[in-house]
C-alpha cells in the first residue's frame, strides 16, 4: 500500500509522487529525488487549495490527459529559480578581462558577438552579461551584439523581459554601475528599479525547453548555463553538453555553475578553472 505523508491537508501518496516524477522527467529532464517530496507537495497543494482540483490524483490526471494550462503550471511551479546580478563574480571578471579581449582579437573586423544565457531565470544573468560587455568594449557601438536568454519557466521569462526588479536586488552593486544601468522608481514604484532600455534591446527573451528542438542555428561565441544541469541525470547531461558543443563556435567559452562539472560528462571542452570551459577541437 502506498505510503501517505502524514499531517497534510491533502492526501499525497507515493503513487502520486511517482506519477509527478515521471511527468517532470519526461517533459523537462529534471530528476526529482525523494528529498524533493515535501517541496513538490508545497508548491502543488496551492493549486488544489485554490479550487482547481479536489485532490492530487485529479491534478495528475489532468497532466496525463494533456491539459496544457496545468502542464505549464506544473513546469513553472517545479522549476527552481535562484539568481542575482553578477552572481559568481569571478565569471564576469573573466568575461571582461580575458574573454572579451580574446574575442576582439579573434574577430578582427567582423565585429559581431552571439551569446546564449540558458536557464536565464528572471533575467539577472543576461543583464549582467550585457553590462559586462558594455563596460569591456570601448567601441561597443561598432559591434553587432545579441544575447539570447532562455528558460523553461514562462513566468520568469516574462519577468526578465520586463526588466523590473525590487530595489533590494541591486544591493551590493557599485553605485556608479547602478546609476549607469538602472532607473529607480518614484512614488508608488519607489521600491522598484528598471533596467536601462539600452541593455534591454540587446537581449531576446524566449521560453525554451532544452530537451526539445532548438530554433537557432547560428553558432554562439560564449554561453552561460549555470545551475541548470544539476537537475538532470548524467546521461541527459552528456546529451546536452554535446549539443552545446555543436552549437558553439570554435574556441567558444562555456560557463557553468559552481556545483557543476564536466568531469566524466563531456570531453569536448577544456577546463580553465573556476567552472569556466573552452570548446576544444578534438
Amino acid at each position: 500500500m502506498a505510503e501517505i505523508i502524514q499531517d497534510r491537508e491533502f492526501k499525497f501518496t507515493d503513487d502520486d509522487f511517482e506519477r509527478i516524477r515521471l511527468f517532470v522527467s519526461a517533459h523537462t529532464g529534471i530528476v526529482l529525488t525523494e528529498k524533493k517530496k515535501d517541496m513538490v507537495y508545497g508548491r502543488l497543494s496551492k493549486r488544489i487549495r485554490h479550487g482547481h482540483f479536489d485532490s492530487f490524483s485529479a491534478f495528475i490526471d489532468a497532466l496525463d490527459a494533456g491539459d496544457e494550462v496545468e502542464q505549464e503550471f506544473m513546469i513553472n511551479a517545479i522549476t527552481t529559480n535562484l539568481t542575482a546580478f553578477f552572481r559568481e563574480k569571478h565569471h564576469f571578471e573573466f568575461l571582461k578581462n580575458t574573454v572579451i579581449p580574446q574575442l576582439v582579437k579573434l574577430k578582427g573586423n567582423k565585429k559581431h558577438l552571439r551569446i546564449w544565457s540558458a536557464g536565464c531565470s528572471t533575467g539577472e544573468e543576461p543583464y549582467s552579461i550585457a553590462i559586462a560587455l558594455k563596460e569591456a568594449l570601448p567601441d561597443f557601438d561598432d559591434w553587432d551584439v545579441k544575447i539570447l536568454a532562455t528558460d523553461l519557466d514562462a513566468n520568469v521569462v516574462a519577468h526578465g523581459k520586463a526588466g523590473i526588479y525590487r530595489s533590494d536586488r541591486i544591493d551590493g552593486l557599485d553605485e556608479k554601475r547602478i546609476k549607469r544601468w538602472f532607473r529607480r522608481g518614484t512614488g508608488n514604484n519607489a521600491e522598484l528599479v528598471k533596467i536601462s532600455p539600452e541593455l534591454q534591446k540587446m537581449i531576446t527573451f524566449k521560453r525554451l525547453n532544452l530537451l526539445q528542438e532548438w530554433p537557432m542555428s547560428r553558432p554562439f561565441d560564449l554561453m552561460f548555463c549555470r545551475n541548470v544541469v544539476i537537475y538532470f541525470d548524467k546521461n541527459t547531461q552528456r546529451i546536452l553538453f554535446d549539443r552545446y558543443a555543436d552549437i558553439l563556435a570554435d574556441d567558444a567559452y562555456l560557463f557553468i555553475g559552481h556545483s557543476e562539472t564536466l568531469f566524466k560528462v563531456s570531453t569536448r571542452f577544456d577546463s580553465l578553472g573556476q567552472t569556466i570551459y573552452q570548446k576544444n577541437m578534438s
